[in-house]
């Protein structure tokens, strides 16, 4: 089937009291209407923690659809569906091991751009009761990902997504996340943290395991 946009999440921080209070982003409704993509967020939405979440880079969290039956089998699980990783877009027809760094694709009358893997942290496994989960998603490689936007415009549910350009199709997010949590491999690191599309924050995270 060809790739197109299930849902749209759009929400703001949410508070949570108890033995350990913290505050989220990841409960974000569904929306019906059609939304404006920004070059730093969708019109609406807003992240808890600015320092490693939202901007320019992280202007939009992507999740494919095809990875929920698994994540329904490990987490033992029927709820996860649309919006279960903190999502902007939840889609189907592609997944990490068809999106590279750089793909542009058309979403509406907006162009968007795959800048980095998504970097799983505590809050999912807090969200799902299972602290493990981050470390489950790192080692599955379903980590999803972040688009850039190259023309803001609207999009809505249902729409296509539409490849328009590849600049390194070599460099699924399967095999970005492959070497840069598991490869020994300096030549394959070095390339990775020169490709000019990836996010300045994910080159500096493998120049660090570079040393």
């Amino acid at each position: 089937m060809p790739a197109r946009v299930v849902s749209i999440q759009v929400g703001r921080p949410r508070h949570f009291d108890g033995e350990h209070p913290w505050t989220t982003s990841f409960f974000r409704p569904t929306v019906t209407a059609p939304v404006r993509l920004g070059r730093e967020s969708i019109d609406g939405d807003a992240v808890a923690d600015p320092s490693v979440h939202g901007g320019p880079d992280k202007a939009v969290c992507v999740y494919s659809a095809d990875n929920f039956p698994g994540w329904r089998r490990v987490l033992e699980r029927d709820d996860v569906g649309t919006g279960a990783f903190g999502e902007n877009f939840t889609i189907t027809g592609l997944t990490e091991l068809d999106v590279a760094i750089g793909d542009q694709f058309q979403i509406g009358d907006s162009i968007v751009e795959v800048s980095q893997p998504r970097g799983p942290c505590w809050k999912l496994g807090r969200r799902w009761e299972r602290p493990d989960l981050p470390k489950l998603v790192v080692a599955s490689g379903r980590s999803g990902w972040y688009f850039r936007v190259q023309r803001e415009g609207v999009v809505a549910a249902n729409d296509a997504i539409m490849l328009v350009e590849r600049a390194h199709p070599e460099w699924t997010i399967a095999r970005v996340n492959d070497v840069t949590y598991r490869s020994r491999d300096r030549g394959a690191l070095q390339e990775l943290a020169a490709l000019s599309s990836l996010a300045p924050q994910w080159q500096r995270t493998v120049l660090t395991r570079l040393g």
